[in-house]
């Protein structure tokens, strides 16, 4: 899992309502999101226009699983934009981030100490100025590289350093991941 599916997972939770469940709800929804534009809608689906009008109409009820994947990713994007970016606020400033992360802990040290890298399972509860910082990054569409290293960089600020209080020189690295989970 990335990073980035990660944080969406966890803003998803934020939600007051479930996403639509049946394909032409789903269709519908894209099509009210786009000003009516079926056209548009089949571009971005890439299917075509009458497919995604008879969608509309309740014609075709059953998509393919990958065109259901699309449609459902699509609306979940767009769904409750406002409760989306009140649940970022709340993190970025409040609130913060829980982390559960089952991944490989590498580190760059001081001369004498150990820096081999170890599969290390953590549930920590992020400050808002890191969950601001990671969710900022997200929002600029920065690579799933770069949520890694702002993830480990909070990691290593809360949990390896203490705050400052040790470990001045530490610098960590957050490679292998094998579960990651954000909650607000």
């Amino acid at each position: 899992m990335t990073i980035d599916a990660a944080l969406t997972g966890a803003l998803t939770g934020a939600f007051t309502r479930p996403i639509p469940k049946s394909a032409g709800a789903q269709v519908r929804y894209l099509v009210r999101q786009h000003k009516g534009s079926t056209k548009a809608v089949a571009t971005l689906l890439g299917v075509s226009q009458r497919t995604v009008e008879r969608y509309v109409k309740n014609q075709i009820k059953r998509p393919r699983p990958d065109l259901a994947e699309r449609m459902a990713a699509e609306v979940g994007r767009r769904w409750q934009p406002q409760i989306r970016a009140k649940a970022r606020k709340t993190a970025a400033t409040s609130a913060g981030l829980v982390v559960d992360v089952r991944a490989r802990f590498g580190f760059t040290a001081a001369p004498g100490t150990t820096d081999d890298a170890r599969l290390r399972h953590l549930t920590l509860a992020l400050p808002p100025r890191h969950a601001a910082r990671l969710l900022d990054a997200q929002a600029a569409g920065a690579t799933d590289r770069e949520l890694q290293q702002a993830t480990a960089d909070a990691l290593g600020e809360v949990y390896f350093r203490d705050g400052g209080r040790r470990a001045h020189d530490l610098h960590v690295e957050l490679t292998d991941i094998e579960q990651i989970q954000f909650e607000l």
